[in-house]
């Protein structure tokens, strides 16, 4: 079964796009070949399991690694991008040294990626050959339309938002409930967010908390298989950046303010923020710290307006410098020709 993780059209899924120097027409054609290539050639499951498997991988797995590796080795230059400082450090106050809770930490994040895997297998398992239904997501020949996509991916982070935040604040924090204890003792014993935290928690809690608010979204509209794999995408680049601890993040408005809201739940004790972008915690008033949603929108659009106006200065300079040189050498060719004319 690993042929089907390693072979040419599931790389290809990924590398062809970004990499290919050929028109778009052809892009899409030679992409269609190899995604009907792989269905054609690979059970259903086996697709979406390797599929989900490989997105993982790639986008949460690999990079938290470096993240966490980074933070162990380099504690000295890690800290000086550390949210936190010493405290989201993997080994806190004791930087540079590893011990058995920080490797802990790291081995059941790791199991607990590949339960979800187990459990979305298990889940389509149960719906095609136990109750003899059709499949949680759609692996067909067919690609989905851009505006299907684009639907059914809005409708995803949607349904994932709400279901993480009512699961979040009502089961993991509620009060006489194992789950709760288990989420408190498991997860809420971390001093600060580190990489491979997103998915550290007691696998029961991590199910109820992460899994589902994940699959079910995804389950319930039925996504396109490959709809499926650009929505697990993002959700593995953010959970990986939202849990690093670092201020530096590729886009300040959207993983910015997840991570500082990541942080500020852990650190205020589960005082709020309990949806991972924070929508519906501003809806409800649980927002917790010095950032909200709407607080994040606002500073991008400054932001933006800022860089606009200094890419706006920089084009009027350039134009004045460049209009500066054309008028100087065309006095200098006025001139010249003057005293030649003089001459004749």
């Amino acid at each position: 079964m690993l042929d089907a993780l390693v072979s040419i059209p599931v790389l290809s899924l990924f590398l062809v796009p970004a990499l290919s120097s050929y028109t778009t027409s052809l892009n899409i054609v030679f992409f269609y070949m190899t995604w009907s290539t792989l269905v054609l050639s690979h059970p259903p499951l086996r697709v979406e399991l390797f599929g989900t498997a490989a997105v993982r991988l790639l986008f949460y797995v690999l990079p938290s690694l470096v993240f966490f590796l980074f933070d162990i080795l380099t504690p000295s230059a890690a800290v000086a991008i550390k949210a936190q400082g010493e405290t989201g450090l993997p080994g806190g106050k004791k930087r540079g040294t590893i011990r058995t809770k920080e490797l802990k930490v790291a081995g059941w994040a790791l199991l607990n990626v590949t339960l979800s895997v187990a459990a979305q297998a298990a889940i389509e398992t149960l719906l095609v050959k136990g109750l003899g239904l059709r499949s949680a997501l759609k692996a067909s020949v067919r690609l989905p339309m851009p505006w299907q996509v684009i639907k059914d991916l809005s409708m995803g982070f949607l349904g994932r938002e709400i279901l993480s935040y009512v699961l979040h604040r009502f089961i993991l924090h509620s009060r006489n409930n194992f789950l709760a204890r288990y989420h408190q003792t498991w997860y809420h014993a971390l001093p600060a967010p580190f990489p491979l935290t997103a998915h550290y928690d007691h696998p029961l809690a991590y199910l109820v908390g992460r899994f589902i608010p994940t699959y079910a979204p995804a389950m319930l509209f039925r996504f396109h298989m490959l709809t499926y794999l650009m929505y697990i995408s993002v959700i593995s680049l953010e959970e990986t950046f939202a849990f690093s601890g670092y201020t530096v993040m590729p886009t300040s408005f959207l993983l910015g303010g997840v991570a500082r809201r990541t942080d500020m739940h852990l650190l205020e004790d589960a005082q709020g923020n309990f949806g991972p972008w924070g929508v519906v915690d501003w809806l409800c008033g649980t927002t917790v710290g010095d950032s909200t949603v709407e607080d994040d929108f606002m500073d991008e659009m400054e932001e933006h307006e800022i860089e606009d106006r200094i890419r706006k200065m920089l084009a009027s300079s350039k134009r004045k410098v460049k209009e500066g040189a054309a008028g100087s050498v065309s006095s200098k060719v006025n001139g010249q020709s003057s005293r030649r004319r003089r001459r004749d």
